[in-house]
């Protein structure tokens, strides 16, 4: 709970909440998915308030809010944390909670630790599920090594989670949420420059639709004084025969 109230706290001291009134900041909606145990609360806890705190309550799948500035322009982010997937029977047990918040998200960061490889194999299987969830290949995905700091206890290699991201189109960073936040910061930061740019790219077309002026109803008075003088002229012309 204290954790909840903190991330509101950031969100309430998002620049514009006393001033003057300014454009509402672009939301960016990212879903954190992954294995159980792999430190997904502890990433976006990371990032939000760059402290690392090692221990949490069960994940129940909270939203959070934070304002941040992507080249100059102030963004609304949202980001979502979702409880544990794991493989029964050689496939993905995801519930629709989660899979609402996979629709939901305009990007998504999949998380294993190296020190588990059993949440390393749920890679390519979760990756393949998000992308029926979301047809079209434009979700923007990074693949986030976590735990890089317990080289005693890995479990899988860097190069490993390199080449399953290359081989996926994921853009892939190794992170280690206790003791670093550059590339924490930086997984988050690539994906929101990335809804961003679509963003901008698909709005100008949505505005140049909304812009287009509808055709002008008739003036009715215009139409009045139109009529007159056709019947004017064609009462002249009788005269004048």
């Amino acid at each position: 709970m204290r954790l909840t109230q903190s991330m509101c706290t950031i969100a309430e001291c998002a620049p514009g909440g006393d001033g003057p009134a300014t454009a509402r900041p672009r939301l960016v909606k990212i879903a954190v998915v992954g294995g159980s145990g792999v430190g997904k609360t502890a990433l976006v806890v990371r990032f939000l308030t760059r402290r690392f705190i090692g221990d949490y309550e069960r994940n129940a799948g909270n939203l959070y809010s934070r304002h941040i500035q992507v080249d100059g322009e102030m963004l609304a982010i949202q980001v979502q944390d979702t409880p544990g997937v794991q493989i029964h029977e050689h496939s993905l047990d995801c519930n629709e909670q989660l899979n609402r918040c996979i629709r939901w998200a305009d990007a998504l960061v999949i998380v294993f630790s190296i020190t588990d490889y059993k949440s390393f194999e749920l890679l390519s299987h979760l990756y393949h599920h998000v992308r029926q969830l979301h047809p079209g290949n434009l979700l923007p995905v990074v693949i986030v090594a976590n735990k890089a700091d317990l080289l005693h206890i890995k479990e899988v290699e860097p190069q490993q989670g390199l080449q399953l991201a290359n081989m996926l189109g994921c853009t892939f960073y190794e992170v280690s949420v206790s003791e670093n936040y550059n590339n924490v910061f930086n997984a988050f930061h690539l994906l929101c420059k990335e809804v961003n740019k679509q963003q901008i790219t698909s709005t100008p077309e949505r505005r140049r639709t909304s812009l287009i002026p509808r055709p002008k109803s008739p003036n009715m008075q215009d139409l009045k004084r139109r009529f007159k003088q056709a019947l004017s002229a064609k009462v002249r012309t009788v005269t004048s025969v």
